[in-house]
């Protein structure tokens, strides 16, 4: 591990919980901000733990990196109220502020490559088109998953979790979050398995 990639990794997560803060200085809603960050109140001590028995490659905490905001962003503002989704919703004439697809395609593209580093590192797929398949289930049990921790919270809260859930009266809000999901991890192993592949291999051999 090199001194340079630490100190980069440092400040990263020095960023990250200064954005934590200015996200939940002032949130439209302050239960909904919790809701929103706290993929990121839990991944960030867990990636701290594990630095360095099982450190990930710089490419999968960049992405991490931009995950996080993402939540973030959503956080402060909820996901129906995000400036940057009312200009895209202008620009292409949407109806509806699409944000929130925004957060489920990083919640298929971040996952897929945590999955896919593990289950190589790990060395428990044999075979490309396996491992694929795998990586894309994983990504889809995650997506369903949160959309059942959404369905509990509605239940519990009712129209009190309505920021949380940001359906935006589309009836087809759950199943369009889980398209995005896996549009995501099909991205992400299209556009990056070839990098990841070069970084796993520096990573194995270099110490990097």
């Amino acid at each position: 591990m090199t001194i340079s990639r630490s100190r980069s990794l440092a400040l990263a997560s020095a960023a990250l919980l200064a954005l934590l803060a200015l996200s939940g200085a002032r949130p439209y809603d302050r239960a909904t901000w919790l809701l929103e960050v706290f993929p990121v109140i839990i991944a960030l001590p867990v990636m701290w733990v594990t630095y360095r028995r099982f450190p990930l490659t710089t490419l999968l905490y960049a992405c991490i990196f931009l995950h996080a905001v993402v939540l973030m962003i959503g956080g402060a503002y909820t996901y129906a109220r995000v400036p940057l989704g009312f200009q895209i919703a202008d620009l292409l004439h949407l109806s509806r502020n699409p944000y929130d697809k925004i957060g489920h395609f990083f919640q298929g593209f971040v996952p897929a490559l945590a999955a896919r580093e593990i289950l190589m590192r790990g060395q428990y797929v044999r075979g490309r088109k396996m491992l694929v398949f795998l990586v894309v289930c994983v990504v889809m049990a995650i997506s369903s998953v949160y959309e059942l921790i959404e369905w509990l919270v509605a239940v519990m809260f009712g129209e009190g979790a309505y920021d949380f859930l940001g359906t935006q009266g589309d009836m087809w809000d759950t199943q369009s979050d889980m398209l995005f999901a896996l549009i995501g991890a099909v991205a992400a192993l299209l556009l990056f398995s070839r990098f990841h592949d070069r970084q796993l291999a520096k990573f194995y051999f270099e110490g990097n």
